[in-house]
């Protein structure tokens, strides 16, 4: 198929750009004299894709058949199974269903360095003689055999270096100038002139164009189409985020926030430093673009539950739950031998059906083993589990903690920037955008609100780390049943407790005079005679400033529970403080205090 026929005009290539790409010619070539090809190249620049598009452009009666190695198991492609043959058993090598397409098919063989050794061995008779095992892939229809991947040893251990083996291949390099990666993100962004925000790519150096991957800069016009931070497109490598730096000399200089503003430029779009409510936010423009995200945040804050709760909302039905550290293999497939002589692999029950579906990936970086690991490897990265693909999958969620938090590390795997790269949002959570305080009040009432005014009010930044929204839970628990608050914090070992001292709460729980919202309202004439009081002053008093903090920290719930209050009082503040209650706050809670200042007296 030419590119004439396919061609539509957008607003990055009004005329059809020159797409030959030297990726494509050299699939063409090697299908055109038999011979299996070997594709190296950096993560991300589009290798897998442009297969995909050239295959269905160029051979349109020719599947290709994608097998992602590093997701198989040895049973996978090959496996000696009884069948029934004239009326005995005999003992057949049956293979994957996938090699049976029933039409002519190039076999593409991903991440090829990354499989184990036993499949290594499968793949190397399929590269050499275009067979497996009893099987002759060109009986079955196989047109060409590709095997591709990043030699780099930062993403694998392995290399080729047999001989034999690479003398029955044909091996090419390629780099982001080989694929047809721009016309491809044109393609999706058509009303969106792309030349000024591809041109601040080709002005970068080497070695910051390998960090900013073609699958980066798809995910960056992802984020930028959302009005999100440009640097939730940059993967999290280790629990840290990718930092865009390049080497002058002997220093590493951090050009991240320049270069993205650069992008931000090109686009027309604003480059936010955050965004409000961004979990929910994240969440639903998953939904909507089928997208997969990574949330990074400290165990205990409510990441997990807060997920469920927004999924639940919005599909009407509970997410499917998958909880890594307890996850095997048999869990989400497995292969079982058929009647015409292949390897169908059974999904899981929840992966079927036409319904809508979004996956939650819990504990992410703790995975049970390697192999169920690698079979989500091709969930998020394809879409698909075992080659098929699941339907009304809407979007995958995956949630981690930090590899290291208040100074201890948590024992959680490690990635590459390969896998790192597979999420278009990666978003670190701070405690503070999970709204569990609502959650709090709702469920444990008078007494969580006086452990949230402690919690807000009473520590520092530090103790507020240690004391996470479970531990706030417990601590209302422990209370209502008399038991010792102490036991509610983190215990450390050797009789040690988190560091955070209790007095104030204890002090709170037993009530003794505090100022917060409520306090405030039972004496709401005081405090606006206070106001009165000090507003010949424009920079206001301490009065002026308490008010504010507690105003500024309350929860909606409670802010509606004494709007009335809170009206009177927000009038008799400085406009300077007044101003900050609608800056960077979830919608809800900006339509709240719009609210308010309509009824303020002109």
């Amino acid at each position: 198929m030419t590119t004439s026929q396919t061609w539509r005009p957008n607003a990055t290539y009004r005329t059809p750009p020159d797409t030959g790409s030297r990726l494509a010619s050299f699939i063409d070539a090697m299908i055109d004299i038999g011979q299996t090809g070997q594709v190296f190249g950096p993560h991300g620049i589009g290798k897998t894709a442009t297969f995909f598009s050239h295959i269905r452009e160029s051979y349109p009666d020719t599947a290709l058949v994608f097998v992602p190695a590093a997701n198989l198991t040895p049973d996978d492609l090959l496996v000696n199974a009884p069948v029934r043959e004239d009326g005995e058993l005999v003992l057949r090598q049956l293979v994957m269903s996938q090699l049976r397409p029933g039409k002519p098919f190039v076999l593409l063989i991903d991440d090829s360095l990354q499989a184990g050794e036993t499949i290594q061995s499968q793949l190397m008779q399929i590269a050499c003689n275009w067979t497996l095992g009893e099987h002759d892939l060109r009986q079955l229809g196989c047109v060409g055999v590709f095997l591709t991947d990043n030699e780099s040893l930062a993403e694998t251990s392995a290399r080729r270096s047999d001989l034999a083996i690479l003398d029955r291949m044909v091996t090419v390099r390629v780099t982001a100038n080989d694929t047809a990666w721009r016309t491809t993100l044109a393609a999706r962004h058509r009303d969106w002139n792309l030349q000024p925000f591809f041109d601040v790519w080709k002005s970068l150096g080497p070695e910051l164009r390998e960090l900013l991957s073609p699958r980066t800069m798809e995910h960056v016009l992802a984020n930028a189409r959302e009005g999100f931070p440009l640097r939730w497109a940059l993967p999290l490598v280790n629990g840290e985020r990718l930092r865009l730096a390049e080497t002058r000399g002997q220093k590493s200089i951090d050009r991240t926030k320049e270069i993205l503003d650069r992008l931000a430029t090109a686009l027309g779009v604003e480059n936010p430093s955050t965004i409000p409510d961004p979990v929910r936010q994240v969440l639903r423009a998953a939904l909507r673009n089928r997208w997969c995200v990574l949330l990074q945040g400290p165990p205990g804050c409510g990441k997990t539950e807060l997920v469920r709760e927004t999924i639940r909302t919005e599909l009407g039905h509970e997410p499917l739950y998958f909880s890594l550290p307890v996850t095997n293999v048999e869990d989400l497939c497995v292969p079982l031998p058929t009647a015409d002589g292949t390897l169908e692999n059974l999904l899981s029950r929840p992966f079927t059906g036409d319904g809508s579906k979004a996956i939650v990936w819990d504990e992410y970086n703790r995975p049970k083993d390697k192999a169920a690991f690698a079979r989500l490897m091709e969930i998020t990265q394809e879409w698909s589990l075992a080659g098929q693909p699941i339907r009304g999958l809407r979007a995958q969620v995956a949630i981690q903690n930090p590899p290291y938090h208040l100074g201890r590390k948590l024992l959680v795997s490690r990635n590459n920037i390969a896998q790192a790269t597979r999420f278009t949002v990666s978003l670190q959570v701070d405690p503070g955008d999970i709204p569990a305080n609502e959650w709090l009040i709702a469920q444990y009432g008078s007494v969580a609100e006086t452990v949230l005014e402690w919690w807000k009010h009473d520590i520092d930044d530090e103790g507020r780390e240690w004391i996470t929204k479970r531990t706030l839970e417990r601590l209302v628990k422990l209370h209502r049943r008399g038991l010792p608050l102490e036991l509610a914090t983190i215990y450390l070992g050797d009789g040690e407790y988190a560091p955070v001292p209790l007095t104030a709460l204890i002090d709170r729980l037993a009530n003794r005079q505090v100022t917060g919202l409520a306090e405030i309202a039972a004496d709401v004439r005081h405090w606006e005679s206070r106001l009165r009081s000090e507003a010949a002053s424009p920079e206001g008093g301490n009065g002026g400033d308490l008010v504010h903090q507690v105003l500024a920290n309350a929860e909606l719930s409670q802010l509606r529970r004494h709007s009335k209050v809170v009206t009177r009082l927000v009038a008799l503040l400085p406009p300077k403080l007044r101003a900050t209650y609608l800056v960077g706050v979830a919608e809800d809670r900006q339509r709240f205090w719009i609210e308010v200042f309509a009824k303020i007296p002109r």
